[in-house]
């Protein structure tokens, strides 16, 4: 069912059972595999592997009803902590789980991406959210970024949306935290979370679309969330759309964020006279929700164009479900007059029946993403190198301790 991941994926089946444990308590391999829609042979290896890493505990046999009584399983550490950050051009968004994924506390401050200080910034950022945090140790920091990392254990950032290239932010921010540091590309991150936490859960394949200020896509095949050999997966937002259209922040023309993100809607908007020149998105959409037609229509487009190159994307992955996400979904009653006919009439007929959930995630649920890739890292055989090593030693002398 689940194939041994690459160093170009990272598997979550591991981190699942965990954080399936940690939120419900102990349970068999039977149970287990239900619950998470694994085969029972599946269960079985995992199970397996996180016994013999001292991660999970056998415990009293269930009660039985007549057949041979089944194992429990239990969390080996039932402490434990992981603090999750979303880096955007003028904010940061911070999150603190437990092992079960479940948020304890969340923060926002603003933040100037452009900025000469902006490392030095986000340290002393990042530094005070730690220093309110509680009593279990701290596994690690997980950090999610609109832009393409080269191995989210080494973490060198390439980000046109915050003008960084070729920002060595893992090892700035391991050197000033003293602590495992994982980055990686924020929709791959979500993708860890949705597979852990979300809709995904319990699907092997499925497909994660983000709406907002970008386009951006993340894959699970499989069981594992994929990187691409460069970390590049998912790229859809640079798919180009138009022969010679507008120009994208990639340098590129024609891409489809330069179409269909906030910026490129409120554009249009503006050149159409549907808004006037200041107003921003939360405007327009305020402005379509009051039933202006030529606002519907921005919007609408936008669905059409998103639906038509969707369609294309489900041809090549084969997902059993689409998710998507971000901040634009809070006026998606407007993008999916277009989204859906244009989105289903370009299928093949035996794809047309494709499930597509909508989730409104804000920051804390981005955040929470960055957090998860910390709670897989010990799984993805290489993907994080020494910091995944350092953080799977850490959940160790954790159970130990236990």
């Amino acid at each position: 069912m689940v194939n041994r991941p690459t160093n170009h994926r990272t598997d979550v089946n591991r981190s699942a059972i965990l954080a399936h444990l940690g939120a419900t308590g102990p349970a068999s391999r039977a149970e287990l595999a239900r619950a998470l829609d694994m085969s029972p042979a599946l269960m079985t290896q995992l199970t397996k592997d996180l016994l013999t890493e001292r991660l999970l505990v056998e415990l009293e046999q269930a009660p039985s009803s007549g057949g041979r009584p089944a194992r429990m399983l239990g969390l080996a550490a039932t402490a434990g902590r992981a603090v999750g950050v979303k880096v955007t051009a003028d904010h940061v968004a911070f999150v603190e789980v437990g092992l079960d994924g479940r948020v304890l506390r969340s923060a926002s401050e603003p933040f100037d991406a452009l900025a000469s200080t902006y490392l030095t910034d986000l340290v002393t950022r990042i530094r005070h959210f730690l220093s309110g945090g509680g009593s279990a140790p701290m596994l690690g920091v997980g950090v999610g970024v609109p832009g393409s990392v080269d191995q989210p254990g080494s973490g060198i950032v390439t980000a046109p949306q915050l003008g960084w290239n070729s920002v060595p932010l893992g090892e700035s921010l391991r050197a000033a935290l003293d602590l495992p540091v994982i980055v990686e590309n924020n929709v791959n991150a979500l993708t860890v979370a949705e597979r852990l936490y979300g809709k995904g859960r319990g699907r092997d394949n499925f497909l994660v679309v983000t709406i907002g200020t970008g386009i951006g896509a993340g894959m699970a095949i499989e069981g594992a969330v994929m990187r691409g050999s460069t970390g590049g997966v998912g790229e859809v937002g640079h798919m180009p759309v138009s022969e010679g259209g507008p120009r994208c922040r990639c340098g590129n023309e024609g891409c489809l964020e330069a179409h269909i993100s906030e910026a490129a809607l409120v554009d249009s908007a503006r050149k159409a006279g549907v808004v006037g020149p200041s107003a921003g998105i939360d405007v327009l959409r305020a402005a379509a929700d009051a039933g202006d037609k030529d606002a519907v229509a921005i919007f609408g487009r936008a669905g059409h164009l998103l639906g038509r190159t969707l369609a294309g994307v489900v041809h090549l992955v084969d997902p059993a479900l689409v998710i998507i996400l971000g901040e634009g979904t809070a006026a998606w009653s407007h993008w999916s007059f277009g989204f859906e006919p244009a989105f289903r009439s370009h299928l093949v007929a035996h794809r047309r029946g494709i499930a597509v959930e909508i989730e409104t995630w804000q920051d804390d649920s981005w955040a929470q993403g960055a957090a998860a890739l910390v709670l897989a890292t010990p799984f993805d055989d290489g993907v994080s190198g020494d910091q995944g090593r350092l953080i799977r030693e850490r959940f160790v002398e954790n159970a130990g301790r236990a």
